[in-house]
Protein backbone atom coordinates (compact mmCIF):
# COMPACT_ATOMS: atom_id res chain seq x y z
CA UNK A 1 0.00 0.00 0.00
CA UNK A 2 1.35 3.48 -0.94
CA UNK A 3 0.27 6.53 1.05
CA UNK A 4 0.64 9.92 -0.66
CA UNK A 5 0.44 13.01 1.56
CA UNK A 6 -0.15 16.57 0.34
CA UNK A 7 0.57 19.75 2.29
CA UNK A 8 -0.42 19.66 5.93
CA UNK A 9 -3.04 22.42 5.61
CA UNK A 10 -5.03 20.59 2.91
CA UNK A 11 -5.95 17.65 5.19
CA UNK A 12 -6.20 15.37 2.15
CA UNK A 13 -4.58 11.99 1.75
CA UNK A 14 -4.66 9.54 -1.13
CA UNK A 15 -4.42 5.81 -0.47
CA UNK A 16 -3.48 3.83 -3.54
CA UNK A 17 -3.82 0.05 -3.08
CA UNK A 18 -1.13 -2.01 -4.78
CA UNK A 19 -1.69 -5.71 -5.24
CA UNK A 20 1.25 -7.63 -3.77
CA UNK A 21 2.31 -10.71 -5.74
CA UNK A 22 1.61 -13.91 -3.88
CA UNK A 23 4.48 -16.36 -3.92
CA UNK A 24 3.66 -19.83 -5.15
CA UNK A 25 5.59 -22.94 -4.32
CA UNK A 26 5.81 -24.73 -7.66
CA UNK A 27 5.99 -28.48 -8.17
CA UNK A 28 9.36 -27.92 -9.85
CA UNK A 29 10.82 -26.56 -6.62
CA UNK A 30 9.36 -29.47 -4.66
CA UNK A 31 10.85 -31.95 -7.18
CA UNK A 32 14.26 -30.27 -6.91
CA UNK A 33 14.11 -30.34 -3.09
CA UNK A 34 12.99 -33.99 -3.00
CA UNK A 35 15.69 -35.06 -5.47
CA UNK A 36 18.64 -33.59 -3.56
CA UNK A 37 17.06 -34.80 -0.32
CA UNK A 38 17.41 -38.40 -1.55
CA UNK A 39 21.15 -37.76 -1.36
CA UNK A 40 20.67 -36.77 2.26
CA UNK A 41 18.91 -40.11 2.88
CA UNK A 42 22.14 -41.86 1.83
CA UNK A 43 24.10 -39.55 4.16
CA UNK A 44 21.81 -40.43 7.09
CA UNK A 45 22.12 -44.17 6.40
CA UNK A 46 25.92 -43.82 6.26
CA UNK A 47 26.02 -41.92 9.56
CA UNK A 48 23.91 -44.50 11.41
CA UNK A 49 25.55 -47.60 9.91
CA UNK A 50 28.06 -48.27 12.70
CA UNK A 51 25.47 -48.33 15.48
CA UNK A 52 23.76 -51.60 14.39
CA UNK A 53 26.62 -52.93 12.20
CA UNK A 54 29.47 -52.94 14.73
CA UNK A 55 27.62 -55.38 16.99
CA UNK A 56 27.54 -58.08 14.29
CA UNK A 57 30.88 -57.05 12.77
CA UNK A 58 32.71 -57.75 16.06
CA UNK A 59 30.99 -61.14 16.39
CA UNK A 60 33.46 -63.85 15.20
CA UNK A 61 30.57 -66.25 14.56
CA UNK A 62 29.28 -63.90 11.85
CA UNK A 63 32.40 -62.17 10.49
CA UNK A 64 35.13 -64.15 8.70
CA UNK A 65 37.83 -61.71 9.86
CA UNK A 66 38.66 -60.34 13.28
CA UNK A 67 37.62 -56.80 14.24
CA UNK A 68 39.22 -55.46 17.41
CA UNK A 69 37.69 -52.74 19.59
CA UNK A 70 40.26 -50.24 18.27
CA UNK A 71 39.49 -51.16 14.65
CA UNK A 72 35.78 -50.91 15.44
CA UNK A 73 36.26 -47.35 16.71
CA UNK A 74 37.95 -46.50 13.40
CA UNK A 75 34.99 -47.93 11.45
CA UNK A 76 32.94 -45.24 13.20
CA UNK A 77 35.62 -42.54 13.29
CA UNK A 78 37.04 -42.68 9.77
CA UNK A 79 33.80 -41.54 8.12
CA UNK A 80 33.70 -38.08 9.75
CA UNK A 81 37.46 -37.76 9.20
CA UNK A 82 36.93 -38.38 5.48
CA UNK A 83 33.92 -36.05 5.69
CA UNK A 84 36.38 -33.34 6.73
CA UNK A 85 38.34 -33.94 3.51
CA UNK A 86 35.08 -33.93 1.54
CA UNK A 87 34.11 -30.61 3.07
CA UNK A 88 37.43 -29.08 1.98
CA UNK A 89 37.15 -30.58 -1.53
CA UNK A 90 33.49 -29.65 -1.95
CA UNK A 91 34.04 -25.87 -1.83
CA UNK A 92 36.11 -25.64 -5.03
CA UNK A 93 33.90 -28.30 -6.66
CA UNK A 94 30.64 -26.35 -6.28
CA UNK A 95 32.35 -23.24 -7.65
CA UNK A 96 33.97 -24.84 -10.72
CA UNK A 97 31.69 -27.79 -11.52
CA UNK A 98 28.47 -26.21 -10.29
CA UNK A 99 26.14 -27.16 -7.44
CA UNK A 100 24.19 -29.80 -9.37
CA UNK A 101 27.20 -31.55 -10.92
CA UNK A 102 28.96 -31.71 -7.55
CA UNK A 103 25.93 -33.39 -5.94
CA UNK A 104 25.61 -35.74 -8.92
CA UNK A 105 29.30 -36.69 -8.66
CA UNK A 106 28.73 -38.29 -5.22
CA UNK A 107 26.17 -40.90 -6.34
CA UNK A 108 28.44 -43.46 -8.06
CA UNK A 109 31.23 -43.34 -5.41
CA UNK A 110 28.54 -43.92 -2.77
CA UNK A 111 27.51 -47.15 -4.53
CA UNK A 112 31.15 -48.29 -4.86
CA UNK A 113 31.80 -47.54 -1.17
CA UNK A 114 28.86 -49.65 0.01
CA UNK A 115 29.81 -52.56 -2.27
CA UNK A 116 33.36 -52.47 -0.88
CA UNK A 117 31.97 -52.80 2.64
CA UNK A 118 29.41 -55.46 1.72
CA UNK A 119 31.99 -57.66 -0.03
CA UNK A 120 34.78 -57.07 2.51
CA UNK A 121 37.06 -60.00 3.30
CA UNK A 122 39.33 -57.90 5.52
CA UNK A 123 38.87 -54.91 7.84
CA UNK A 124 40.89 -52.77 5.39
CA UNK A 125 38.12 -53.04 2.76
CA UNK A 126 35.57 -51.88 5.33
CA UNK A 127 37.75 -48.90 6.29
CA UNK A 128 38.35 -47.92 2.64
CA UNK A 129 34.60 -48.15 1.95
CA UNK A 130 33.80 -46.05 5.02
CA UNK A 131 36.43 -43.49 4.02
CA UNK A 132 35.03 -43.21 0.48
CA UNK A 133 31.45 -42.87 1.75
CA UNK A 134 32.68 -40.27 4.28
CA UNK A 135 34.27 -38.25 1.47
CA UNK A 136 30.94 -38.25 -0.39
CA UNK A 137 29.06 -37.39 2.81
CA UNK A 138 31.32 -34.34 3.33
CA UNK A 139 30.78 -33.12 -0.25
CA UNK A 140 27.01 -33.75 -0.11
CA UNK A 141 26.50 -32.08 3.28
CA UNK A 142 28.08 -28.92 1.86
CA UNK A 143 26.45 -28.84 -1.58
CA UNK A 144 22.86 -29.83 -0.67
CA UNK A 145 22.03 -26.75 1.48
CA UNK A 146 23.80 -24.43 -0.98
CA UNK A 147 21.74 -25.84 -3.87
CA UNK A 148 18.44 -25.45 -2.00
CA UNK A 149 19.34 -22.02 -0.65
CA UNK A 150 19.93 -20.80 -4.20
CA UNK A 151 16.88 -22.37 -5.87
CA UNK A 152 13.98 -22.19 -3.41
CA UNK A 153 12.11 -18.91 -2.93
CA UNK A 154 12.25 -17.21 0.51
CA UNK A 155 8.65 -17.91 1.55
CA UNK A 156 9.17 -21.69 1.51
CA UNK A 157 12.95 -21.90 1.88
CA UNK A 158 12.62 -22.97 5.50
CA UNK A 159 10.10 -25.73 4.78
CA UNK A 160 11.77 -27.16 1.66
CA UNK A 161 15.23 -26.45 3.08
CA UNK A 162 14.54 -28.89 5.91
CA UNK A 163 13.67 -31.75 3.55
CA UNK A 164 17.31 -32.96 3.39
CA UNK A 165 17.34 -33.22 7.19
CA UNK A 166 14.00 -35.05 7.15
CA UNK A 167 15.30 -37.53 4.56
CA UNK A 168 18.58 -37.85 6.44
CA UNK A 169 16.57 -38.93 9.47
CA UNK A 170 14.62 -41.38 7.31
CA UNK A 171 18.00 -42.84 6.35
CA UNK A 172 18.97 -43.14 10.04
CA UNK A 173 15.65 -44.79 10.91
CA UNK A 174 15.89 -47.16 7.94
CA UNK A 175 19.38 -48.20 9.06
CA UNK A 176 18.26 -48.77 12.67
CA UNK A 177 15.22 -50.83 11.63
CA UNK A 178 17.07 -52.86 8.96
CA UNK A 179 19.95 -53.39 11.39
CA UNK A 180 17.57 -55.27 13.63
CA UNK A 181 17.17 -57.94 10.92
CA UNK A 182 20.35 -57.73 8.79
CA UNK A 183 23.98 -58.31 9.75
CA UNK A 184 26.66 -55.80 8.69
CA UNK A 185 27.19 -57.16 5.15
CA UNK A 186 23.50 -57.35 4.23
CA UNK A 187 23.02 -53.83 5.64
CA UNK A 188 25.80 -52.56 3.37
CA UNK A 189 24.16 -54.19 0.31
CA UNK A 190 20.97 -52.30 1.21
CA UNK A 191 23.02 -49.10 1.42
CA UNK A 192 24.31 -49.71 -2.14
CA UNK A 193 20.76 -49.57 -3.55
CA UNK A 194 19.86 -46.20 -1.98
CA UNK A 195 21.87 -43.87 -4.29
CA UNK A 196 20.30 -45.30 -7.48
CA UNK A 197 16.99 -43.29 -7.52
CA UNK A 198 18.96 -40.23 -6.37
CA UNK A 199 21.35 -40.66 -9.31
CA UNK A 200 18.54 -40.97 -11.87
CA UNK A 201 16.44 -38.02 -10.62
CA UNK A 202 19.43 -35.63 -10.49
CA UNK A 203 19.41 -35.54 -14.31
CA UNK A 204 15.92 -33.95 -14.26
CA UNK A 205 16.68 -30.83 -12.23
CA UNK A 206 18.60 -27.70 -13.36
CA UNK A 207 21.75 -26.00 -12.11
CA UNK A 208 21.14 -23.04 -9.78
CA UNK A 209 20.47 -19.66 -11.48
CA UNK A 210 23.04 -17.96 -9.20
CA UNK A 211 25.83 -20.26 -10.38
CA UNK A 212 24.94 -19.55 -14.02
CA UNK A 213 25.01 -15.80 -13.30
CA UNK A 214 28.44 -16.19 -11.66
CA UNK A 215 29.61 -17.77 -14.94
CA UNK A 216 28.04 -14.97 -17.08
CA UNK A 217 25.50 -17.37 -18.57
CA UNK A 218 22.41 -15.28 -18.08
CA UNK A 219 20.31 -17.11 -20.68
CA UNK A 220 20.85 -20.41 -18.89
CA UNK A 221 20.10 -18.70 -15.57
CA UNK A 222 16.81 -17.39 -16.98
CA UNK A 223 15.80 -20.88 -18.19
CA UNK A 224 16.66 -22.45 -14.85
CA UNK A 225 14.71 -19.77 -12.98
CA UNK A 226 11.74 -20.20 -15.31
CA UNK A 227 11.77 -23.97 -14.68
CA UNK A 228 11.87 -23.42 -10.92
CA UNK A 229 9.24 -20.64 -10.73
CA UNK A 230 6.85 -21.91 -13.42
CA UNK A 231 6.33 -21.06 -17.08
CA UNK A 232 3.99 -18.14 -16.47
CA UNK A 233 6.08 -16.52 -13.74
CA UNK A 234 7.83 -13.21 -14.46
CA UNK A 235 11.41 -14.06 -13.50
CA UNK A 236 13.08 -10.89 -14.80
CA UNK A 237 12.92 -8.93 -11.49
CA UNK A 238 14.45 -11.85 -9.57
CA UNK A 239 17.10 -12.40 -12.23
CA UNK A 240 18.03 -8.71 -12.14
CA UNK A 241 18.30 -8.89 -8.35
CA UNK A 242 20.63 -11.90 -8.59
CA UNK A 243 22.78 -10.18 -11.23
CA UNK A 244 22.94 -6.95 -9.22
CA UNK A 245 23.94 -8.84 -6.07
CA UNK A 246 26.63 -10.70 -8.01
CA UNK A 247 28.06 -7.49 -9.50
CA UNK A 248 28.09 -5.89 -6.06
CA UNK A 249 29.94 -8.90 -4.64
CA UNK A 250 32.54 -8.70 -7.42
CA UNK A 251 33.18 -5.02 -6.65
CA UNK A 252 33.90 -5.87 -3.01
CA UNK A 253 35.94 -8.99 -3.74
CA UNK A 254 39.67 -9.47 -4.12
CA UNK A 255 41.48 -12.04 -6.23
CA UNK A 256 42.44 -14.05 -3.15
CA UNK A 257 39.75 -16.35 -1.74
CA UNK A 258 41.43 -16.55 1.66
CA UNK A 259 41.66 -12.76 1.93
CA UNK A 260 37.97 -12.54 0.99
CA UNK A 261 37.10 -14.90 3.86
CA UNK A 262 39.11 -12.80 6.31
CA UNK A 263 37.45 -9.52 5.38
CA UNK A 264 35.55 -8.01 8.29
CA UNK A 265 32.23 -8.01 6.43
CA UNK A 266 32.60 -11.71 5.53
CA UNK A 267 33.94 -12.83 8.90
CA UNK A 268 30.66 -12.09 10.66
CA UNK A 269 28.44 -14.53 8.68
CA UNK A 270 31.26 -17.09 8.55
CA UNK A 271 31.78 -16.91 12.33
CA UNK A 272 28.04 -17.36 12.96
CA UNK A 273 27.98 -20.41 10.67
CA UNK A 274 31.07 -21.89 12.37
CA UNK A 275 29.55 -21.25 15.81
CA UNK A 276 26.32 -23.04 14.89
CA UNK A 277 28.29 -26.00 13.50
CA UNK A 278 30.41 -26.18 16.67
CA UNK A 279 27.47 -26.20 19.07
CA UNK A 280 25.57 -28.65 16.85
CA UNK A 281 28.29 -31.29 17.07
CA UNK A 282 29.51 -30.57 20.60
CA UNK A 283 26.03 -31.30 21.88
CA UNK A 284 27.15 -34.92 21.48
CA UNK A 285 24.53 -35.87 18.89
CA UNK A 286 26.83 -38.10 16.85
CA UNK A 287 28.05 -39.87 19.97
CA UNK A 288 24.37 -40.69 20.52
CA UNK A 289 23.74 -41.76 16.90
CA UNK A 290 27.00 -43.75 16.46
CA UNK A 291 26.89 -45.46 19.88
CA UNK A 292 23.17 -45.68 20.65
CA UNK A 293 23.18 -49.45 21.17
CA UNK A 294 26.35 -49.26 23.32
CA UNK A 295 24.90 -46.49 25.53
CA UNK A 296 21.65 -48.37 26.11
CA UNK A 297 23.64 -51.48 27.02
CA UNK A 298 25.62 -49.44 29.56
CA UNK A 299 22.39 -48.05 31.05
CA UNK A 300 21.18 -51.57 31.99
CA UNK A 301 17.67 -50.22 32.07
CA UNK A 302 16.03 -53.56 31.30
CA UNK A 303 14.76 -52.31 27.94
CA UNK A 304 15.91 -54.04 24.75
CA UNK A 305 18.71 -51.85 23.35
CA UNK A 306 17.83 -52.50 19.69
CA UNK A 307 14.16 -51.65 20.21
CA UNK A 308 15.19 -48.53 22.16
CA UNK A 309 17.44 -47.54 19.26
CA UNK A 310 14.58 -47.90 16.77
CA UNK A 311 12.33 -45.74 19.01
CA UNK A 312 15.03 -43.03 19.04
CA UNK A 313 15.21 -43.24 15.23
CA UNK A 314 11.41 -42.89 14.89
CA UNK A 315 11.39 -39.81 17.14
CA UNK A 316 14.28 -38.32 15.16
CA UNK A 317 12.25 -38.85 11.97
CA UNK A 318 8.99 -37.37 13.32
CA UNK A 319 10.68 -34.35 14.94
CA UNK A 320 12.11 -33.11 11.66
CA UNK A 321 8.65 -33.01 10.07
CA UNK A 322 7.43 -30.97 13.04
CA UNK A 323 10.33 -28.58 12.40
CA UNK A 324 9.40 -28.46 8.70
CA UNK A 325 5.90 -27.27 9.61
CA UNK A 326 7.14 -24.70 12.17
CA UNK A 327 10.28 -23.30 10.51
CA UNK A 328 8.53 -20.71 8.31
CA UNK A 329 6.05 -19.83 11.06
CA UNK A 330 8.02 -19.71 14.30
CA UNK A 331 11.34 -18.68 12.70
CA UNK A 332 14.86 -20.01 13.04
CA UNK A 333 15.82 -18.46 16.37
CA UNK A 334 12.73 -19.62 18.28
CA UNK A 335 13.32 -23.23 17.20
CA UNK A 336 16.99 -22.93 18.19
CA UNK A 337 15.92 -21.73 21.67
CA UNK A 338 13.50 -24.63 22.14
CA UNK A 339 16.06 -27.10 20.78
CA UNK A 340 18.88 -25.94 23.04
CA UNK A 341 16.82 -25.89 26.24
CA UNK A 342 15.56 -29.44 25.53
CA UNK A 343 19.11 -30.67 24.99
CA UNK A 344 20.47 -29.02 28.14
CA UNK A 345 17.76 -30.52 30.35
CA UNK A 346 18.03 -34.05 28.91
CA UNK A 347 21.84 -34.17 28.86
CA UNK A 348 21.99 -33.09 32.50
CA UNK A 349 19.31 -35.70 33.33
CA UNK A 350 21.25 -38.46 31.55
CA UNK A 351 24.38 -37.40 33.44
CA UNK A 352 22.47 -37.63 36.72
CA UNK A 353 21.14 -41.11 35.88
CA UNK A 354 24.56 -42.54 35.07
CA UNK A 355 26.09 -40.82 38.14
CA UNK A 356 23.54 -42.58 40.38
CA UNK A 357 24.09 -45.91 38.61
CA UNK A 358 27.91 -45.69 38.76
CA UNK A 359 27.82 -44.85 42.47
CA UNK A 360 25.84 -47.92 43.48
CA UNK A 361 22.32 -46.45 43.64
CA UNK A 362 19.42 -48.68 42.67
CA UNK A 363 18.12 -47.29 39.37
CA UNK A 364 15.89 -50.22 38.46
CA UNK A 365 12.75 -48.26 39.36
CA UNK A 366 13.74 -45.42 37.00
CA UNK A 367 14.95 -47.61 34.12
CA UNK A 368 12.67 -45.63 31.80
CA UNK A 369 14.77 -42.45 32.25
CA UNK A 370 17.52 -43.14 29.62
CA UNK A 371 15.03 -43.88 26.83
CA UNK A 372 12.80 -40.93 27.77
CA UNK A 373 15.79 -38.57 27.98
CA UNK A 374 17.17 -39.84 24.66
CA UNK A 375 13.78 -39.35 23.01
CA UNK A 376 13.44 -35.75 24.26
CA UNK A 377 17.10 -35.02 23.42
CA UNK A 378 16.71 -36.24 19.83
CA UNK A 379 13.34 -34.48 19.55
CA UNK A 380 14.89 -31.19 20.69
CA UNK A 381 17.97 -31.57 18.48
CA UNK A 382 15.91 -32.40 15.38
CA UNK A 383 13.65 -29.37 15.92
CA UNK A 384 16.47 -26.85 15.77
CA UNK A 385 20.17 -27.56 16.10
CA UNK A 386 20.04 -30.50 13.69
CA UNK A 387 18.70 -28.84 10.53
CA UNK A 388 19.05 -25.08 11.10
CA UNK A 389 22.87 -24.73 11.04
CA UNK A 390 22.87 -26.35 7.58
CA UNK A 391 19.88 -24.32 6.42
CA UNK A 392 21.41 -21.05 7.63
CA UNK A 393 24.77 -21.92 6.06
CA UNK A 394 23.02 -21.71 2.68
CA UNK A 395 21.31 -18.46 3.71
CA UNK A 396 23.78 -16.20 5.50
CA UNK A 397 27.05 -16.86 3.64
CA UNK A 398 27.64 -14.15 0.98
CA UNK A 399 27.29 -15.27 -2.63
CA UNK A 400 30.84 -14.46 -3.72
CA UNK A 401 32.42 -16.57 -0.96
CA UNK A 402 29.60 -19.08 -0.57
CA UNK A 403 31.61 -21.98 -1.96
CA UNK A 404 34.82 -21.39 -0.01
CA UNK A 405 33.01 -20.35 3.20
CA UNK A 406 30.66 -23.34 3.04
CA UNK A 407 33.73 -25.52 2.53
CA UNK A 408 35.33 -24.14 5.70
CA UNK A 409 32.09 -24.51 7.70
CA UNK A 410 31.50 -28.08 6.50
CA UNK A 411 35.10 -29.13 7.11
CA UNK A 412 34.87 -27.64 10.60
CA UNK A 413 31.61 -29.51 11.25
CA UNK A 414 33.17 -32.84 10.26
CA UNK A 415 36.27 -32.08 12.32
CA UNK A 416 34.02 -31.67 15.38
CA UNK A 417 32.11 -34.84 14.40
CA UNK A 418 35.36 -36.81 14.19
CA UNK A 419 36.58 -35.49 17.54
CA UNK A 420 33.29 -36.39 19.28
CA UNK A 421 32.83 -39.85 17.73
CA UNK A 422 36.47 -40.94 18.00
CA UNK A 423 36.99 -39.68 21.56
CA UNK A 424 33.58 -40.55 23.06
CA UNK A 425 34.65 -44.06 24.18
CA UNK A 426 37.77 -42.56 25.81
CA UNK A 427 35.86 -39.65 27.40
CA UNK A 428 33.19 -41.97 28.82
CA UNK A 429 35.95 -44.27 30.12
CA UNK A 430 37.85 -41.45 31.88
CA UNK A 431 34.95 -39.21 33.02
CA UNK A 432 32.28 -41.90 33.14
CA UNK A 433 29.04 -41.69 31.15
CA UNK A 434 27.80 -39.09 33.64
CA UNK A 435 30.80 -36.80 33.08
CA UNK A 436 30.51 -37.13 29.29
CA UNK A 437 26.83 -36.12 29.27
CA UNK A 438 27.41 -33.27 31.73
CA UNK A 439 30.20 -31.98 29.50
CA UNK A 440 27.89 -32.02 26.44
CA UNK A 441 25.17 -30.29 28.49
CA UNK A 442 27.55 -27.52 29.58
CA UNK A 443 28.58 -26.87 25.96
CA UNK A 444 24.89 -26.67 24.96
CA UNK A 445 24.33 -24.06 27.68
CA UNK A 446 27.05 -21.86 26.14
CA UNK A 447 25.39 -22.52 22.75
CA UNK A 448 22.14 -21.02 24.03
CA UNK A 449 23.95 -17.78 24.92
CA UNK A 450 25.56 -17.77 21.46
CA UNK A 451 22.16 -18.01 19.73
CA UNK A 452 20.68 -15.23 21.90
CA UNK A 453 23.56 -12.82 21.30
CA UNK A 454 24.77 -13.47 17.74
CA UNK A 455 22.44 -15.48 15.49
CA UNK A 456 20.17 -13.37 13.21
CA UNK A 457 16.63 -14.24 12.11
CA UNK A 458 16.48 -15.02 8.37
CA UNK A 459 12.84 -16.10 8.10
CA UNK A 460 11.16 -14.91 4.88
CA UNK A 461 14.14 -12.85 3.63
CA UNK A 462 15.73 -13.17 0.21
CA UNK A 463 19.38 -14.15 -0.01
CA UNK A 464 20.17 -10.68 -1.38
CA UNK A 465 18.45 -8.97 1.59
CA UNK A 466 20.27 -11.22 4.07
CA UNK A 467 23.61 -10.53 2.41
CA UNK A 468 23.12 -6.76 2.40
CA UNK A 469 22.16 -6.77 6.08
CA UNK A 470 24.93 -9.15 7.19
CA UNK A 471 27.63 -7.26 5.28
CA UNK A 472 26.38 -3.77 6.11
CA UNK A 473 25.75 -2.74 2.53
CA UNK A 474 22.50 -0.95 3.23
CA UNK A 475 22.86 2.61 1.98
CA UNK A 476 21.70 5.18 4.47
CA UNK A 477 20.23 8.33 2.87
CA UNK A 478 18.58 11.28 4.44
CA UNK A 479 14.85 11.64 4.16
CA UNK A 480 15.32 14.87 2.19
CA UNK A 481 17.37 13.04 -0.42
CA UNK A 482 14.49 10.60 -0.90
CA UNK A 483 11.88 13.29 -1.67
CA UNK A 484 10.76 13.26 -5.29
CA UNK A 485 8.36 15.71 -6.94
CA UNK A 486 4.87 14.33 -7.38
CA UNK A 487 2.35 15.44 -9.96
CA UNK A 488 -1.39 14.87 -9.84
CA UNK A 489 -4.08 15.37 -12.46
CA UNK A 490 -7.05 16.82 -10.60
Amino acid sequence: MVKILMRADTHVSFVVPIEEPVAKCTLSQVLAALTVSLGSLVVGFSSAYTSPALVSMENRNITSFEVTKQEGSWVGGIMPLAGLAGGILGGPMIEYLGRKNTILATATPFIIAWLLIACASHITMVLVGRALSGLCVGIASLSLPVYLGETVQPEVRGTLGLLPTAFGNIGILLCFVAGNYLEWSGLAFLGATLPIPFLLLMFLIPETPRWYVSRNREDRARKALQWLRGRKADVEPELKGISKSHQEAIRHASNNAILDLLKKANLKPLSISLGLMFFQQMSGINAVIFYTVTIFKAAESGLDEKISTIIVGIVNFIATFIATVLIDRAGRKMLLYISDVAMIVTLMTLGGFFYMKDNGHDVSNIGWVPLTAFVVFVLGFSLGFGPIPWLMMGEILPGKIRGSAASVATAFNWTCTFVVTKTFPDISASLGMSGAFWMFGSVSLVGLLFVILYVPETQGKSLEDIERKMMGRVRRMSSVANIKPLSFNM
